[in-house]
């Protein structure tokens, strides 16, 4: 059964109606607004209740009010009765309902779908006291239910996963200035207080609730910016990780993710190398593990993941065109390296500045958005792969 959201239905009622403009807001809006091309359709936000909660039934019943508007100025008064001018309005929303209800009739995203107009439920008022007087329109309201939700639990979460060592938001658990935007910290989902934080205001990410966009989803930006983790990296077995991604960024040679360690200079990175390929890099020091697309992925809104073991590493990255799963290992590789001396970085990685005695500098800052890490201390299985990808395409929809 295919589930169906309001932000759906409210789409498919503006496209059935192509006889002039259509509004999704409330009465005192439309009337605000003198440049409507008529006839108009307005659909106002409905009430909604689930009637009856089981594992497997999931309808949800809405209460629409719609107006249909025409004008009727005084020219037309003179040339077309008041009846006569409800009626051709009438048709048109009659036909307008009936063109809506069959598009939820059959197949949706390959699933059938099903929906109902409640019994009874169907009313149409004529109303000519309207704010503008030159105005006729007619209110319908009607009950129609649909399957919106299963409530049997269909998503496998990264908490149900073991090993996860942090879980990063851009829409949970943030600290940030409401007047500036400012993010200074983010709490680590995973319990187990791994989360990131940055003190220098100069070097906070933006945050951004739901906007528009591609996405329509809180985000963070960044420009120059940088999360600091509270605690060094962790892994299983000083080697074994996990870490996935999603974000956009913007430019060439930029790092979403990065740890650095300046003592025997070993690092992970993932972001765009310089021709602006996605591309992850594992390396103890002196052999690197390398891993990148074969397409220009600047500007995209991305799942990306990197899972090391031993000597190995594995890249799956998905945007909106394309997916490729990749991997790649050398026998020189360190396979015991200790990715657990240093802290990680969200938002750049880390170099040494090359001076005596050297220093770990940042580099690579990212120029784009980001919307959350999830990090396990061991190399997840495919399966469980799928499964932590699943989750978040279905919450970010990037494929």
């Amino acid at each position: 059964m295919a589930i169906i959201r309001l932000t759906d239905i409210v789409a498919t009622m503006k496209d059935k109606w192509t006889y002039g403009d259509k509004f999704f807001g409330y009465t005192e809006e439309f009337n605000d607004n003198h440049n409507t091309q008529y006839p108009s359709l307005l659909i106002t936000p409905p009430d909604s209740v689930y009637p009856e909660v089981t594992p497997r039934n999931g309808w949800e019943e809405y209460s629409f009010e719609v107006y249909f508007s025409d004008l009727y100025n005084r020219t037309q008064q003179q040339n077309e009765s008041i009846e006569q001018r409800w009626d051709n309005l009438q048709d048109l929303a009659n036909e307008w309902l009936d063109m809506f209800l069959k598009s939820y009739m059959g197949t949706q995203a390959h699933k059938t779908t099903i929906s109902y107009l409640t019994d009874g439920s169907l009313t149409i008022e004529r109303n000519k006291e309207v704010a503008n007087d030159q105005v006729l329109q007619l209110k319908m309201n009607f009950g129609w239910k649909i399957f919106s939700k299963c409530f049997t639990p269909v998503s496998n979460y990264p908490n149900q996963i073991s090993g996860l060592t942090s879980w990063l938001r851009a829409d949970s658990n943030v600290t940030f200035s409401i007047p500036t935007k400012k993010v200074s910290a983010v709490g680590d989902g995973s319990e187990n207080t791994n989360g990131v934080a940055q003190t220098d205001k100069e070097l906070q990410p933006l945050r951004y609730t739901y906007g528009g966009g591609v996405l329509d989803k809180t985000m963070f930006t960044f420009d120059s910016d940088a999360l600091v983790s509270d605690n060094n990296f962790v892994t299983t077995g000083q080697d074994d990780f996990s870490i996935f991604e999603v974000s956009k960024i913007n430019a060439v040679s930029n790092a979403v993710f990065g740890y650095y360690n300046l003592a025997d200079e070993s690092y992970i990175e993932m972001g765009t190398n310089a021709a602006g390929n996605y591309e992850v890099s594992v390396s103890d020091g002196t052999t690197t593990l390398l891993r990148k697309t074969a397409t220009v992925d600047t500007g995209k809104y991305h799942i990306a993941s990197l899972r090391k073991t031993s000597k190995y590493i594995y890249l799956d990255y998905y945007d909106s065109t394309s997916s490729v799963v990749l991997s790649s290992g050398n026998p020189a590789f360190i396979g015991t390296t200790s990715f657990e001396q240093d802290k990680f970085r969200v938002g750049c990685t880390q170099t040494t500045d090359g001076l005596i005695p050297p220093a770990a500098i940042n580099t690579r800052y990212l120029d784009g958005d980001f919307q959350e890490v999830i990090i396990y201390n061991r190399k997840l299985t495919d399966a469980e792969t799928a499964q932590v990808v699943d989750y978040l395409n279905k919450k970010y929809k990037i494929y």
